[in-house]
């Protein structure tokens, strides 16, 4: 496990990131977190951790037409990255299954507890203080406006997150905690969401 870390890290160093919000910070949080978890559930570190630094060794952007697509891009080219560092080829279906499955826009349900695991730890990423963080680094990139004059917390009217950066906590954010799988993630995601609204009071108040 220590090699394939090592080809991970040394990949990291090369890549560059699509957006402020996958880049190597983001791989390495999600790479704790499923270890984390890993550990918690028992689950098979030899998918986890792999699919964990891999995950998004291909990504596009946000408003991408192929955004939809990219998580299994990520898992067919890990596969080849595994085969060329020389890892064992019996965990490469379960690797790419946790690949594909970890991305919110391809919509694929995961059917493992490794798969459920990365997709859990990517997915708490997106929730918190580094999820509101990550969020307004995003919409900066795509232009959207902090939030709407008219009704800035969508109580009269149907979140746009393409315009509002605000929205986009009702469109995804919250809707991501309700998703997880594990009861750690979703423990930690409880108190990630709580953060979440009370920034949102917060703005309010100052609004």
């Amino acid at each position: 496990m220590l090699a394939i870390e090592k080809h991970c890290l040394a990949l990291l160093e090369n890549s560059i990131a699509t957006d402020a919000a996958h880049n190597k910070a983001h791989i390495f949080r999600v790479v704790k977190t499923a270890k984390h978890l890993c550990n918690i559930e028992q689950a098979d570190p030899n998918i986890v951790i792999p699919a964990a630094w891999l995950h998004d060794c291909i990504t596009v952007p946000k408003n991408h037409p192929d955004r939809s697509k990219s998580s299994v891009m990520a898992a067919d080219h890990a596969l080849t990255l595994l085969a060329k560092w020389q890892y064992p080829e019996q965990y490469y279906s379960a690797i790419h299954h946790a690949i594909a499955t970890h991305s919110f826009s391809a919509n694929i349900p995961p059917e493992t507890l490794e798969a459920k695991i990365v997709q859990d730890a990517d997915r708490l990423d997106a929730l918190g203080a580094i999820g509101v963080s990550r969020c307004l680094q995003i919409s900066g990139v795509l232009g959207s406006t902090l939030y709407s004059d008219d009704d800035p917390f969508c109580e009269q009217r149907t979140p746009n997150d393409k315009a509002f950066t605000v929205d986009h906590f009702y469109t995804k954010l919250f809707r991501i905690a309700e998703t997880l799988h594990t009861q750690a993630a979703k423990d930690e995601a409880q108190q990630r969401v709580t953060f979440m609204r009370d920034y949102l009071t917060q703005l309010q108040r100052e609004i």
